[in-house]
């Protein structure tokens, strides 16, 4: 986590708060008085001066630290695409479930941090968290650069120092818009051409210092190779998860991570 606004993620930054952390300090000028430690003070003086003659001095006085609390900004990717209900496994209906879930941890919990939902499949757009329950999968590819592109120009708006992408997704990445407004679709393996554009844009979030989390909710082999490399552009992290504990391994990353974030 960088040390930015006041929020509700703990950061190892010291600053003002309400959030204790137990370590005491000397006294310095502009601290604020509510924040002396009179007790630690008060033994203080009675070391220095004795208690016949009880005095209390600057040097006697310390203040209790405190940890400064810092925002998020998180893009939540949904990947949409056919594949999502392939195979007889319907893997849209908990991705909905989760993006509800988290969307009420932060509004409830954080509510000074940002949530941003988009979906993607042939092209890339954002939802409203009210419309979640009934997001449909279409006959779609998967246009993950379009994705990429959208939720970084969502966090480039947002002002939180502390910024992240979380991607959904089962399948590999199979589409892209020209520049001419076609798209370039190839189903058949990992087309070079459109993994490397999304190697690319992994390390392009990597230098606005956006890290990307990949849930992976695919177990083939030649996926997860694409998705190390994705991950490796970034510097990012990967899981690789079923559908059971998807919920699990989102939380815990979104609240764990503030703690290992921190710059």
């Amino acid at each position: 986590m960088r040390k930015g606004k006041s929020g509700n993620h703990k950061t190892n930054y010291q600053g003002r708060s309400d959030e204790n952390m137990g370590d005491f300090r000397s006294y310095q000028y502009g601290d604020s008085l509510e924040k002396i430690a009179l007790t630690e003070s008060l033994k203080n003086a009675q070391i220095n001066h004795g208690i016949g003659e009880f005095a209390l001095s600057e040097n006697d006085l310390v203040v209790e630290d405190t940890q400064f609390k810092s925002q998020m900004s998180t893009v939540l990717m949904i990947d949409i695409s056919h594949s999502m209900i392939l195979y007889g496994e319907d893997r849209i209906t908990p991705a909905k479930k989760v993006a509800m879930a988290l969307s009420e941890l932060i509004l409830t919990r954080y509510p000074k941090d940002s949530l941003d939902i988009i979906v993607f499949g042939n092209d890339a757009w954002p939802i409203a968290i009210k419309d979640l329950p009934y997001l449909q999968v279409g006959p779609f590819h998967t246009n993950t650069v379009a994705g990429l592109k959208l939720a970084m120009e969502i966090l480039r708006r947002k002002r939180h120092a502390n910024k992240q992408i979380f991607m959904i997704t089962d399948g590999k990445p199979s589409c892209l818009n020209m520049p001419d407004g076609t798209y370039y679709r190839n189903s058949m393996g990992l087309d070079p051409f459109i993994t490397s554009k999304c190697y690319s844009m992994a390390a392009q979030a990597r230098k606005l210092g956006i890290p990307i989390t990949t849930f992976m909710i695919a177990s083939d082999p030649y996926l997860q190779q694409f998705v190390d490399e994705f991950t490796a552009s970034n510097q990012g992290k990967a899981y690789y998860t079923g559908l059971g504990n998807l919920g699990e391994m989102i939380f815990e990353d979104y609240e764990e991570n503030r703690r290992k974030r921190i710059r």
